[in-house]
C-alpha cells in the first residue's frame, strides 16, 4: 500500500500544492520549444535533435520526466484511519508530463509521429524514440564511413574534395558517432590520384602527425604545383621534335 509517509518530502511538497497548475519554467519550455528546436525530428537528426531538447529539459529542470526509471508520486494517498485521497504531487506530475508530452511531439515529423503518438508519458515517448533510432543510426553510421573509406579525387578540384569529405564526416557526428582526425587524413591520402604519390609519402613519414587544419593549405599547395608543371610539360615543345624540325630548317 503506498502511503505519503514512504515517500519522504512528500507531506511537505502536499502542502505547498493545493490547486495544480503549469509552472512558469514548463510555460517556458512549452512557448520556446518549438523556437529552440525549429527543425523537426526526422529521420536524419535524431541525435542534434536529442541534444537539444535534453539541454532545454536540463536547463529547466525537467530531466526526471525523461527517465522511465523514475517512478511518479503515488496517485493515492492514504491516512491513519484508512481513508485515501487524490495525491496532488501525483496530479501536478500528471500536468507537467502531459504538457512536455505534447511539446515534444509537436517538433516530431508526421513520418516519425505515429511510432508515438499514442504513448501515455513523455518518458515513454523518449525511450521509445532512442530504441527506434539506435539500429537506424548504427546502420547509417556503417555507410557514411564506408563513403568516407571509397572517396577519392577523381575529377573534382581538391577544395571540392576536401568538402566533401568534410560533409560525410559532419554527417558521422551528427549521427552520434566520431571519426579520429588521423583516419580523416588517411582516407583524403588513399583517395589521391598517383600523381600525388610524392605528397602521400612525405606526408605519410612526417616523423610528427599533422592535424587536418595543417593538411588542407598543403594539399591545395600541391594542386597547384602539379596543375603548373602539367602546364609546363604541355607547352614545352617535344626534345625530339624540336631537333628535327631544327635540321630540317637547316637542311
Amino acid at each position: 500500500m503506498s502511503s505519503a509517509t514512504s515517500h519522504p518530502g512528500v507531506q511537505e511538497d502536499m502542502e505547498e500544492i493545493t490547486d495544480p497548475s503549469i509552472p512558469s519554467a514548463l510555460k517556458f519550455v512549452v512557448a520556446n520549444l518549438k523556437t529552440i528546436v525549429p527543425v523537426q525530428l526526422d529521420a536524419d537528426n535524431y541525435p542534434v535533435w536529442k541534444a537539444q531538447i535534453a539541454k532545454l529539459l536540463r536547463a529547466n529542470r525537467f530531466e526526471k520526466f525523461l527517465d522511465p526509471n523514475h517512478s511518479p508520486p503515488p496517485p493515492l494517498i492514504y491516512h491513519p484511519d484508512g481513508s485515501s485521497a487524490q495525491n496532488p504531487l501525483h496530479t501536478q506530475w500528471l500536468l507537467n508530463d502531459q504538457n512536455l508530452a505534447a511539446a515534444i511531439c509537436s517538433t516530431i515529423s508526421s513520418s516519425i509521429l505515429p511510432y508515438v503518438v499514442n504513448l501515455d508519458s513523455t518518458a515513454a515517448i523518449w525511450s521509445t524514440l532512442e530504441t527506434h533510432f539506435q539500429s537506424t543510426n548504427r546502420s547509417k553510421v556503417i555507410q557514411l564511413k564506408n563513403s568516407l573509406h571509397n572517396i577519392s579525387l577523381k575529377n573534382q578540384t581538391v577544395t571540392q574534395y576536401l568538402s566533401a569529405i568534410k560533409t560525410i564526416a559532419d554527417q558521422i557526428s551528427a549521427s552520434g558517432s566520431t571519426v579520429d582526425n588521423e583516419d580523416v587524413i588517411l582516407y583524403i591520402l588513399n583517395g589521391l590520384p598517383p600523381s600525388y604519390q610524392s605528397f602521400k609519402t612525405a606526408i605519410r613519414t612526417m616523423l610528427h602527425p599533422l592535424s587536418l587544419d595543417q593538411l588542407y593549405p598543403l594539399l591545395l599547395s600541391e594542386e597547384i604545383n602539379i596543375a603548373s608543371d602539367s602546364a609546363r610539360a604541355s607547352s614545352d615543345p617535344d626534345p625530339t621534335f624540336a631537333l628535327f624540325t631544327y635540321r630540317g630548317r637547316g637542311r
